[in-house]
Parts: C-alpha cells; structure tokens; sequence
C-alpha cells in the first residue's frame, strides 16, 4: 500500500468515547471523513486514501466498539449514537463543513448524519446501503457473524473464514483488513477487535434498527453519489432507485463483479468512481 509512511495515528475524546482515528494528507487540505462497515475498521480505507490523500486531508474513524476505539459503555449501537459519534468527532478535530463517505454501516450513520445536519457536509458518498436492507443480505451478514469464532488461530484460518462469505474480495484488500482487524490474546491466539456485544446482537437476531432513515436521506442537500455493487444482496436496484428518487442531488454507479464490500472487490474500480465524483 502506498502512502503507508505518510499515516497519522489519532484518538480524540468524542461524545464520551475515547475514538481512534487516522490520517493522510495536508492537514490543511479540505476533509473527507469515512466510515467503515459493521466489523470493519479505519484501515480498511488505506487503498483509497492513497488515491484521495493528494488532494484531500482524508480521515478514516475506528466507529465505537470497532478497530482500536472502545466498546459503547452501554452496549447502544444504534444508527443515532453513532452518529452523534460523527458530529462530535467533527467537533473535536474543528471540522466545519467536509465531505463524507459511508460503507454500509456506515453509509446508515451517514445518512442519519447529514439529514440531521445538511448544512455540514459538502458532499456525500453512499456505498451499497439504504434505509431499507434487502432480506437476503441481512440474513447471510447476520449468520456470518453468529457463526464467528471467538479464537483465531491464524490470519490464514480468518483469511478463509471471510472467504467463505465473500468469494469476491480483492486478495490483497482482503489480508490488509483482516491483519488490522485482529488482535492478540495473552495465551497467543487471535481474536476480532469488533466488539463481541455485536456479535451477540446479531445472534439475538438483532440489528434491524426500527429507524427512519427515508427523511433523513430526503434533507441531504448536497451533491451525493450512491454507489452499487452490480451482484449486491444488501442493496436491491429497487432500493437504490427509490433512493435516486428520494435524493435531492443524487448520482449512481454501478460497480461491476462486485458484492456488497465494493471497496474490498473492486478496489480501482471503486476508487475511479469516488474520485469522478469528486473531481480529483
């Protein structure tokens, strides 16, 4: 990956939590915050920061009881505290009005944070999710999850397990989140950083918020891009349609052989159509 020496390591007390962060670019370039999906982390972003970071201060946020920031003392992973996460996280870094892009979970906070707060972002990119989640996605994610084991022997053994879920994924892409999304236990095994309580959700049959995401997306001012993976389960053409309805300033691409994780299937292809969208 390049660019790698240019990476800031961060954490900044925000709304309660003690959140990790990273960063490349002038710092006083203009900002682009993005946010990872569920289980995810900041450097699943690295691919793309390398691309952005010439012409873009490029900030990815470990998202509470993710990567290297804490767990929610109270266990709330709901669309809503995450992103108040977001809006004082911005504070925190002084941030005024920067553009943000969301991978599924965090496509979901983005939206609930810039229906909330138009005025903040300047642009928006939306990947492979909506205010509604196509059944079948949310039903294969949910089992993925419940069946995570608790110890990893080897990035090889997680290498295979994500695999399993998702044959699309770049083989590149695929190590460089799994070796950042590990951590070590005392007796020498692995283990995920995301928090465990999310795994127990899902097992619960849980994370299906009863949230309104459909008004949040119809007040987001700004120019948006949502972006499609073309053999999605989470993002329907029906869903995404109703969305570029919905959007009052909104584009749409589809990202051929690629599945839900575009960024991690096609990572060129994906980074081509960010950067289009916003011009550099």
């Amino acid at each position: 990956m390049s660019q790698l020496a240019d990476l800031r390591d961060h954490t900044v007390s925000a709304n309660g939590l003690r959140l990790h962060y990273v960063e490349w670019g002038d710092p006083a370039a203009r900002p682009i915050v993005l946010l990872h999906g569920i289980t995810g982390h900041a450097r699943t972003w690295d691919r793309l920061a390398a691309d952005l970071a010439p012409a873009y201060r490029v900030i990815a946020l470990d998202q509470r009881g993710h990567g290297d920031s804490p767990p929610a003392p109270d266990g709330d992973y709901s669309t809503a505290a995450m992103a108040r996460d977001v809006g004082a996280f911005a504070d925190a870094l002084g941030l005024g009005r920067f553009t943000l892009l969301g991978l599924s979970m965090g496509g979901r906070v983005g939206i609930a944070f810039a229906g909330t707060h138009p005025g903040r972002v300047e642009r928006f990119v939306i990947v492979d999710i909506g205010p509604d989640i196509h059944l079948p996605g949310l039903r294969r994610v949910r089992g993925m999850m419940a069946s995570a084991a608790e110890r990893i022997e080897s990035v090889e053994q997680a290498m295979e397990y994500v695999r399993r879920n998702n044959p699309r994924s770049d083989a590149g892409e695929l190590r460089h989140r799994i070796e950042h999304g590990l951590k070590r236990l005392p007796d020498g095994g692995l283990a995920w950083k995301y928090d465990r309580g999310l795994r127990e959700m899902m097992r619960a049959g849980g994370r299906l918020e009863e949230v309104d995401l459909w008004g949040p997306l119809g007040r987001i001012e700004c120019p948006t891009l949502l972006v499609r993976g073309a053999e999605s389960d989470i993002l329907s053409l029906e869903i995404a349609e109703k969305m570029l309805q919905v959007l009052p300033a909104g584009e749409f691409v589809e990202v051929a052989e690629a599945g839900h994780s575009v960024p991690g299937d096609q990572p060129a292809a994906f980074a081509r159509a960010v950067r289009a969208f916003l011009a550099v």
